[in-house]
Formats: C-alpha cells, sequence, structure tokens
C-alpha cells in the first residue's frame, strides 16, 4: 500500500483503465482532484477548456473515436450543470463517458452552502452510474466502480465526490481485477436463425443491408457479407464509415443527410437486413418491406420499426454465421442499378463542386478536403447543414474516423470532436467541420487547441443563418424568424486565439489556400488553424423525400421537383427507370 491523498488515487485509477487525458475546469469543490492530476502529470494529460460543455463533449467524442472511456471533471454547481450536453449525447449514441463532478465539503452539506446543490437527483435520468462518495478511502473504488458500468451499459458515470474527501490521506492499493472492457467469449447463434434469414435472402429480389453504430469494427466482415451475396449496403449517419464510401456496393444513406441512391433504394427494397442499431427514423421506411434485425439487445428489437424477423445477436458474428455457411449468391440488375445509381448521384455532387457561378459551394470545399485527408485522419462534425456535406463529402474509405452528435444532435459538436481528435489520434490530422451557427457556441475553444499545441484543422462554413432550421421553418410554411446571423470574420477570430486564419469565397480561393495549410503541415506547424468558408445560401438538396420516379410520382412532380433542385433527370434518372430498362419491374 502507499499513502496518497484520494485525488491522486482516483486518478491512478483512470490511469489503470487506459485513460492518458481529461477535460475540465478547477474550481473550489474540486481542487484536490486537481492537484491529484498534479501529481499525476507525467503520466496523465489535463486539458484545460474553457467551458466545461466543450470538455464533456470532447469525451464522448474521445469514446467515438476510439471506443475507450472519455473522462471530464466540474467543479460543483455551474461546473456540474456545464457537464449536461456532453453527457446527454454520450447517453443518446451509446458510449462510455465519466464524469466527476465536485461537491462541497461533507460538514456543510445541506446547510445552504455556496455553491452548494442537491447533485445525485441532477444525473438520475443522464447517467447508467450515478453515485456520491460518502468516505475518501472508497473514492477509488467508486471510480473503478463506474467505469466498469459505462462500459458495461454503454453511456455516462457519474461520480460526485465532496471536496474534503479528496484531500484526505488514504492507503491506496492498485485494484488486482483486470480491468476486462468487452466480453471475450465467441458467441453462439442459433444455427436456426442462419438458416431462417439465409433463406429469406435467397427468396428476396431487391435485398438491402442497413447498418448500424453496432457494426463498427467490424467492416471486414460486413464488406465480406455484401460481395458474397451481393447486396448493397446502406448505414446510419452515425456509423458513417462502417462500410468503405468508396466501395461500389456502398450506397450512402436515407434521411435528410442522406442520399439519392439511399432514398431510391428503400422505395424499391422487398428486405432490410438491419444489423446493429435501433435507427429511429426507420418509422419512415416503406411499409410494406419484410425487415429482419439483428441486434444484441433484446429491447432494442422492433423498437423502431416492426420486423418479420428477430436474431438476438452481435451483428458481426451474425454475419460471420452467414458467410461461414458457404453460400452466395450472383451479381443481379438490382445490385448494378444501385451502383450505377449512386454512381450518378457522385458525379452530380462534383457538377456542384465546380459551378461556383453563383457563390461557393460547400462541396468544392469538402471535394479539396478529401484529395488531402490521410489514412487515419479524424472528423470532428458539427450538427445542421454541415452534417449533410460532412456525410455526403468525406473519403471514410480507410481507417478514418467520424464522430457527430448523431441523436441528441447538439451544435458546437465540432470544435470539441476535432479537439477529442487530435488527442485520440495524434499521430494524424484532425479536422473540425462546423456551421457559423455551431461555431459560435464554442469559438473561444480554439484557445485550448493553441495551449496545448493541436493543430486542428478548423473548417466553418459561413452562410449567415441557422441553415438547418431554416429549411425546417421553410417546408413547414412558418414565418423566416430567428434564424438569420450576424456575421463574424472568424479567419480574425482566430488569430486573436492564437490560431491562423484563411477565407474562402470561391473556388479558386479553396485551391490556394488549402495548398497553403498543406505546406504549413507539412513543415511542422502547431497552431490550430480556422478556414471560414464563405459560402452561397443554397440549403443543400433535401434527401428524405426525392419524387423522382414518374411511374410512382407522375411527370408533373417529377418535373417541377427537378426544376426546383437543378437536377437533369437525364443524367440522374430515377432508381426504377434503371431497373425498368433491365426488365426488373418489381
Amino acid at each position: 500500500m502507499t499513502k496518497m491523498i484520494a485525488g491522486q488515487a482516483l486518478v491512478k485509477v483512470l490511469e489503470a483503465w487506459g485513460v492518458d487525458h481529461l477535460y475540465g475546469i478547477p474550481g473550489g469543490s474540486i481542487n484536490h482532484t486537481v492537484e491529484g492530476l498534479y501529481l499525476e502529470k507525467d503520466r496523465m494529460k489535463y486539458i484545460q477548456v474553457r467551458h466545461e460543455e466543450v470538455g464533456a463533449l470532447a469525451a464522448a467524442a474521445d469514446a467515438k473515436f476510439n471506443g475507450t472511456i472519455g473522462v471530464s471533471f466540474g467543479s460543483a454547481g455551474p461546473g456540474a450543470t456545464h457537464l449536461f450536453n456532453g453527457l446527454y449525447d454520450a447517453k443518446m449514441d451509446h458510449v462510455p463517458v465519466l464524469a466527476l463532478v465536485g461537491q462541497v465539503p461533507q460538514p456543510t452539506m445541506n446547510t445552504n452552502y455556496f455553491q452548494e446543490m442537491d447533485e445525485t437527483p441532477m444525473f438520475a435520468d443522464v447517467a447508467v452510474y450515478n453515485r456520491t462518495a460518502t468516505t475518501a478511502e472508497q473514492l477509488p473504488y467508486v471510480v473503478n466502480q463506474a467505469i466498469r458500468e459505462a462500459y458495461e451499459k454503454k453511456g455516462p458515470a457519474v461520480v460526485i465526490i465532496p471536496e474534503d474527501l479528496s484531500a484526505k490521506e488514504i492507503d491506496y492499493e492498485p485494484v488486482k481485477t483486470p480491468n476486462t472492457v468487452a466480453n471475450t467469449f465467441k458467441q453462439t447463434i442459433d444455427p436456426q436463425a442462419i438458416t431462417a434469414t439465409l433463406k429469406l435472402l435467397k427468396a428476396a429480389k431487391h435485398p438491402l443491408v442497413y447498418a448500424g453504430r453496432g457494426l463498427l469494427g467490424a467492416r471486414d466482415e460486413l464488406v465480406k457479407f455484401s460481395e458474397t451475396f451481393n447486396v448493397p449496403v446502406m448505414n446510419t449517419v452515425p456509423a458513417t464509415g462502417v462500410m468503405p464510401t468508396n466501395h461500389p456496393n456502398a450506397i450512402g444513406t436515407f434521411g435528410r443527410l442522406g442520399t439519392k441512391s439511399g432514398f431510391e433504394a428503400l422505395q424499391h427494397a422487398d428486405l432490410i437486413f438491419f444489423l446493429g442499431s435501433e435507427f429511429p427514423f426507420a418509422g419512415f421506411w416503406p411499409k410494406n418491406v419484410k425487415i429482419v434485425q439483428v441486434n444484441d439487445r433484446p429491447y432494442d428489437i422492433g423498437k423502431m420499426v416492426p420486423i418479420d424477423y428477430a436474431v438476438i445477436s452481435d451483428a458481426k458474428s451474425y454475419l460471420t454465421d452467414m458467410v461461414a455457411t458457404g453460400e452466395s449468391l450472383p451479381e443481379t440488375a438490382w445490385l448494378k442499378a444501385n451502383r450505377t445509381n449512386k454512381q450518378n448521384w457522385d458525379a452530380w455532387l462534383k457538377t456542384r463542386a465546380e459551378d461556383d457561378g453563383d457563390g461557393l459551394a460547400p462541396e468544392a470545399v469538402m471535394a479539396k478536403v478529401a484529395s488531402m485527408v490521410g489514412p487515419k485522419d479524424t472528423y470532428g462534425v458539427d450538427t445542421g447543414n454541415v452534417s449533410e456535406w460532412a456525410v455526403r463529402g468525406l473519403p471514410m474509405d480507410r481507417q478514418q474516423k467520424f464522430a457527430l452528435s448523431g441523436l441528441f444532435a447538439t451544435m458546437g459538436f465540432g470544435l470539441p470532436a476535432g479537439l477529442a481528435g487530435a488527442l485520440s489520434v495524434p499521430d494524424a490530422q484532425a479536422w473540425s467541420f462546423s456551421g457559423d451557427g455551431g461555431f459560435a457556441m464554442v469559438a473561444p475553444d480554439l484557445i485550448t487547441e493553441a495551449r496545448y499545441e493541436l493543430p486542428v484543422i478548423n473548417v466553418v462554413f459561413s452562410n449567415r443563418r441557422f441553415g438547418f432550421i431554416y429549411r425546417e421553418q421553410v417546408d413547414t410554411k412558418q414565418h423566416l424568424y430567428g434564424v438569420d446571423l450576424t456575421d463574424a470574420d472568424w479567419a480574425k477570430v482566430a488569430e486573436g486565439l492564437g490560431g491562423i486564419g484563411f477565407t474562402v469565397k470561391n473556388n479558386q480561393d479553396v485551391e490556394d489556400v488549402f495548398d497553403q495549410i498543406k505546406q504549413l503541415q507539412a513543415g511542422g506547424n502547431k497552431r490550430p488553424i480556422v478556414v471560414n468558408a464563405v459560402i452561397k445560401q443554397d440549403d443543400p438538396i433535401g434527401t428524405a423525400f426525392m419524387p423522382l420516379d414518374p411511374q410512382l410520382y407522375g411527370q408533373v412532380t417529377v418535373d417541377e421537383y427537378a426544376q426546383a433542385n437543378h437536377i437533369d433527370v437525364q443524367q440522374q434518372p430515377s432508381l426504377g427507370e434503371l431497373l425498368r430498362a433491365t426488365g426488373d419491374n418489381l
């Protein structure tokens, strides 16, 4: 045993779990935990953020990038309440994070003391584990247990620490139990489930895979399944990258952030393999399609959409067992038509990127970024229109990692995630992508990137409005109110906060500026970079509903939609037309 203050002992527990950095701001009620960080500064990197919300969001992004627990802390009162946004993001996207929350000393609790709050019930809704330490000696145990619960239940754990406890000296002995974070046993799947779903697959004419985050880390298995049975693959937005974006069988995603190829594939599918997801928008899928759902949580089976066959299994094991049957299916007109449809869509996006006659298109910025990214780069993506441009334009074809606020969809996620990417994958380039609305919420933490010499490339799409909300008001025929933004020069802001700023307004600017950035990074730049991309105010095309098939929607509707969205129907025929040209009339 070794004598040390409990604040240092809890940091040693974090180290034992492989945590090498955490985020937070000191305060009177958390200062002895900060003292523990100081005593362990050679082994634990403390990242001083400028707002606890940024620290909590960055911790959630750490977990999304690496699958390992992210950690942040805040002092009692406002420091604690500032953590909520990041904790709810972690809860809704099912990733493990730990929040260490300060509390006033035990003798002053329940006395209306300065910044005293009853914190345990505050976190009751968000936390999978929520405890207040009651003795200094138990503090390392409680933190250890919190981390276990966060991993096991895939969510945020909260440990509330009365300040006097972390200051007390205790006898610390490292725990001997191995820190197991995942089941290592081989899962056995009911052979009947394999036989039955294989039969369904063989009988289907238009099968489709819809892959969720449960398949992250199972790219090889998903590719093998798709190639063996010649099935096109879609993914949920948070699962971007689960299938290589440049694979010919990858056809994008569904919904407002999606692709034409994704929307139309769903309209013609007769069987969906719904794998490793609780995708909330599945309720908008066509009602006449059969669904096989594979999920390791029985609670999630059928939660979002009625299903025809349930397989309780992790999706990776299921795909492995399907391929192990030795069965295969040939390429079909269905698969080929979906490939062609996706290629046509990509060509249309390229055309948009090349045309800057009426202002800079965000697709042009994304296309230039795509030409520069390395094999292990990380992308932190904010909420809003920027999510659409990122999902459609960022390559996920090697070991790149993608993080956004999926189900919670909080604005301000991009910059903290870029910060986390630089720390989580230090041997690669970290990028963040934000709209001017989301970036304004968290811009001061450019100081954090500068302080720790994190050369994140932060791209800000400036269109002077809350674009996503603007479109919602237009679509619902409301008055346009509260969605306009006062402009700011984000390049100058970057310079004032310790970074390097650039502004781009046309395609030539994009080429010149990003070439300069490439040279800066190659020369060992250690300052954060902000690219203020002043884009035209055109909305990205919505893909939740794309009536381009005259047989389904009528020629008048098709013509009106195509004209409104600048689509040449000769170059973008519907999937239905592509199928009918092959004689496939399902």
